[in-house]
């Protein structure tokens, strides 16, 4: 016998007898049999227990006792379980376990996530526990799979991980929505995006991308909102506009491919529709103009299956419009060149048109909204400070991000990618809460 194997990997040894060490999700049965479903992290299967085996091996007395043993085992009970490995077409997984001997490693009494109906804000008043279910173990993994995939595209493209810091001295975008500390007397922020930062790295070293905690003090508790997330930055000089969102796109598609490829058991326990997620790394992104967008919301605000407001020239979309936008092509679109007037300070204008800006976010399909947001940045000294001045801010805060377009300031640009938002988007599911093993949100930070 081998030493102790994974449950998503008995598929590799048929016919042989495994060891496991698992935990009791659930468990049936009557008469002579028993049915453990366990799980490791990795899957869920079932595990079967056959009382004359037991008396097979461990002889009429002690084998009685060890059937009883399992037959009284409780919810979430550690264990050691050896037996057979068999396929059966009847698993959803594909194979159980003819089970020969069961070692207990720790018990467990009254455990509060019963398999029954629980109100989410119990789940999350218990989020330590309810990560242990099935559905939020397919999601973690398919959270690892796009960090994997992640950090697996930047290498392949020339990028260098570049850590910024998550205290801050300034704000990168929005002033009311950082969280304010105390540093040895000195106000400070906890980080809402590294870009700025990342622009130093990528003097420095060219092409940089980071991935870390960011935080919002945004009062929103819409489902796409946490107040603490997982943010991807990148960023990378002498690149245009265009060539970003090239960039942008072959990442989402290499991230969802990636799951694809290393999470399929996470994609089929939450019921994902792999066709569409295939779709989207087979089909060209959609690109269309702020404006055309307006337009395209105008022409369509009446129909019977619209259901967003309306909307003018220079406003900014709501969840309903960026929806609607994205089902409308059926693919990630990106929204380029929105105006000026409520994207950031360091977003560089459009040539000719300086209301608009050269930016970008991507809209995910099926309701999920932006996941993406980017821009070139401006490169001159003195239309930057100007900016800085006309956002309310106050230069000095600013003077080393300033000083990057004085020694020798070249084209550059970068996006960041909400990690949660794309997690959520790949799984399907339909909150973030769910997207991260401890969700932040303005109403909670227990546990």
């Amino acid at each position: 016998m081998k030493d102790l194997i994974s449950i998503i990997d008995v598929k590799k040894h048929v016919g042989e007898t495994v060891k496991i060490g698992a935990w009791l999700a659930d468990k049936s049965g009557k008469g002579k049999l028993q049915f453990l479903q366990l799980r490791d992290g990795t899957a869920f299967f079932q595990a079967v227990v056959f009382k004359p085996n037991m008396i097979e091996k461990f002889g009429e007395e002690a084998g009685t006792a060890k059937f009883d043993e399992i037959k009284h085992l409780s919810q979430e009970t550690s264990v050691y379980v050896t037996g057979v490995v068999k396929e059966d077409a009847r698993s959803k997984f594909g194979y159980e376990l003819d089970v020969t001997d069961l070692e207990v490693i720790g018990h467990s009494h009254d455990y509060p996530i019963t398999p029954k109906e629980h109100g989410v804000e119990f789940l999350l008043d218990n989020r330590h526990l309810w990560l242990r279910s099935k559905r939020q173990m397919a999601i973690m993994q398919i959270r690892n799979a796009i960090i994997y995939a992640s950090y697996d595209f930047f290498d392949k493209n020339g990028f260098i991980k570049f850590d910024s810091p998550i205290l801050s001295g300034n704000a990168a975008e929005n002033t009311t929505e950082l969280f304010e500390t105390d540093y040895f007397g000195n106000p400070a922020f906890l980080s809402q995006s590294g870009q700025l930062y990342l622009e130093a790295g990528a003097m420095a070293l060219g092409r940089v991308f980071d991935f870390g905690p960011v935080f919002r003090a945004e009062k929103s508790k819409t489902r796409r909102h946490l107040t603490e997330f997982w943010m991807m930055d990148a960023e990378y000089p002498f690149v245009t506009h265009d060539e970003s969102l090239d960039i942008q796109e072959a990442y989402v598609k290499h991230m969802i491919q990636g799951v694809l490829d290393n999470a399929a058991y996470a994609l089929e326990t939450l019921e994902r529709d792999i066709s569409k997620l295939q779709k989207y790394v087979d089909t060209p992104f959609m690109r269309v103009s702020y404006d055309d967008a307006i337009d395209l919301l105008q022409a369509h605000e009446n129909d019977e299956d619209t259901d967003y407001e309306h909307v003018e020239h220079g406003d900014d979309f709501g969840s309903p419009h960026e929806t609607w936008l994205s089902n409308f092509y059926g693919v990630p679109t990106f929204v380029v060149n929105y105006p000026a007037s409520f994207k950031a300070f360091y977003m560089r204008p459009v040539p000719g048109n300086p209301e608009r800006v050269l930016c970008a976010d991507l809209l995910a399909p099926e309701g999920y909204g932006e996941i993406i947001g980017g821009s070139e940045r401006e490169t001159d000294y003195e239309v930057l400070l100007q900016k800085i001045v006309d956002f309310g801010l106050d230069p000095k805060d600013y003077e080393w991000y300033l000083e990057l377009r004085k020694f020798g300031s070249v084209p550059h640009a970068g996006f960041g990618l909400g990690l949660e938002r794309m997690v959520t988007f790949v799984a399907g599911t339909e909150h973030i809460r769910e997207a991260i093993p401890f969700p932040r949100m303005i109403n909670r930070i227990h546990p």
